[in-house]
Order: C-alpha cells, then structure tokens, then sequence
C-alpha cells in the first residue's frame, strides 16, 4: 500500500454508469515524512476521507476493489484513513 495526502475533490456530471454515486478525491502521493513524492492523481473513495486527510491507497485492479463492480475503470482507491504515522528514528 501507498500514502498519500487528500488535496481535493473531483466533481464529474457525466462518467461511466458504473461510477455512479462513487466520491472521487485528488490524492497526492507522500512518503513517512509527509514529503510530497511524484504528481497527483485521482482516487475512488468508499471510507469517507476529504482534503488534509492522509490515506492508504492502492492502484490498479486493487484500486477498485471497495466498489464491487467487475470491471471498474479505476486506476487508484482509497482503501484506509491514517490517524498516525509512527517512526522508530523519530
């Protein structure tokens, strides 16, 4: 799993059928230290995160998988909400 940090919502009027009522999120990638790595990119979320929220996310098929739709055209999901980052050398 990957972290990232939420930095905003996607509003869409028209997407595929199977995309109905699903909240998108523009995430953008961190590592331990809450740095900012690589470029933002739209996730699916079913866990109810919103902007300033970090999160555990996944990509590809595993992306989609809180959806339960067999073929849903996701590329990232949320799959958790971070209440804390803990590290030994800190």
């Amino acid at each position: 799993m990957l972290t990232a940090k939420v930095i905003g919502n996607v509003v869409s009027t028209k997407k595929d059928p199977s995309m109905t009522g699903v909240k998108l999120l523009v995430i953008q990638p961190i590592n331990s230290k809450y740095e900012e790595i690589g470029k933002p990119l739209v996730a699916v979320d079913t866990f109810g995160a919103g902007p300033g929220d970090v999160v555990f996310y996944a990509k590809s098929r595993e992306g989609a998988q809180e959806l339960n739709v067999e073929m849903a055209p996701v590329d990232a999901g949320v799959v958790g909400i971070i209440d804390e980052i803990y590290r030994e050398d800190e």
